[in-house]
């Protein structure tokens, strides 16, 4: 029979140290997305160009980036750049390169079937109008194809949300590591972390609902 006894005040006596964690996570999530997004139309751009260097790099990178556990990719960037470049990373800068490049794997196929999803008929009309390419990219291309890309991207803000708790193993201060202290001190990983269970359940939970009711009226338009 379950006789455990729960003591949710040792975690509500640590709430404010643990919100810290959540603002850390947040904080993390955010900065990551807009590295992410623009790291991931770099390399939308070099998957579609027409010199073949260019484009075996853009492919390159994502392959390797999608085919590798992402959790031996934050250990490689914390462990192994330092080696290499002979620099000191912060385990917060680690983290955030790492979710970005990994991430930004992801969004450029978002960013690269929003792109081939545009009418080719309104790059011809542009051609027609006397816009260079770049202008009809960034004029006619990019508006379109970013209002496609919105509820995905969304997703992967949820996706960094979760994926920011991989950083408790290089010892960046979010929720999920502060938790893991909080345990080891307080003896009581049920309460800790279900609770912490429960904070990632109510941030991620309404946005996913809110990205799914998005999808619906963009496909109604």
């Amino acid at each position: 029979m379950f006789k455990y006894q729960f003591r949710w005040d040792t975690v509500w006596g640590s709430f404010d140290f643990l919100m810290g964690g959540l603002q850390m996570t947040l904080v993390i999530s955010a900065i990551t997305l807009v590295l992410a997004m623009l790291g991931g139309l770099i390399i939308a751009l070099l998957d579609m160009s027409r010199f073949r260097l260019l484009r075996w790099i853009g492919i390159s990178i994502g392959e390797v980036v999608r085919n590798t556990p992402i959790l031996v990719q934050l250990l490689w960037v914390y462990y192994v750049l330092p080696i290499v470049f002979g620099v000191r990373i912060e385990a917060l800068v680690a983290l955030i390169i790492g979710l970005a490049l990994y991430q930004a794997s992801f969004i450029s196929e978002v960013y690269r079937s929003g792109i081939q999803s545009v009418p080719k008929g309104h790059r011809e009309a542009a051609q027609v109008l006397g816009l260079t390419p770049f202008q009809s990219f960034n004029r006619i291309v990019l508006p379109q194809a970013i209002r496609m890309t919105l509820p995905p991207l969304a997703s992967n803000f949820v996706q960094l949300i979760k994926f920011s708790s991989l950083g408790a193993v290089i010892s960046v201060s979010e929720i999920t590591r502060r938790g893991m202290e909080l345990s080891a001190t307080n003896f009581r990983p049920l309460e800790t972390f279900t609770f912490i269970a429960v904070v990632y359940f109510f941030i991620c939970w309404p946005l996913a609902m809110a990205i799914r009711f998005w999808e619906r009226r963009l496909q109604a338009r």
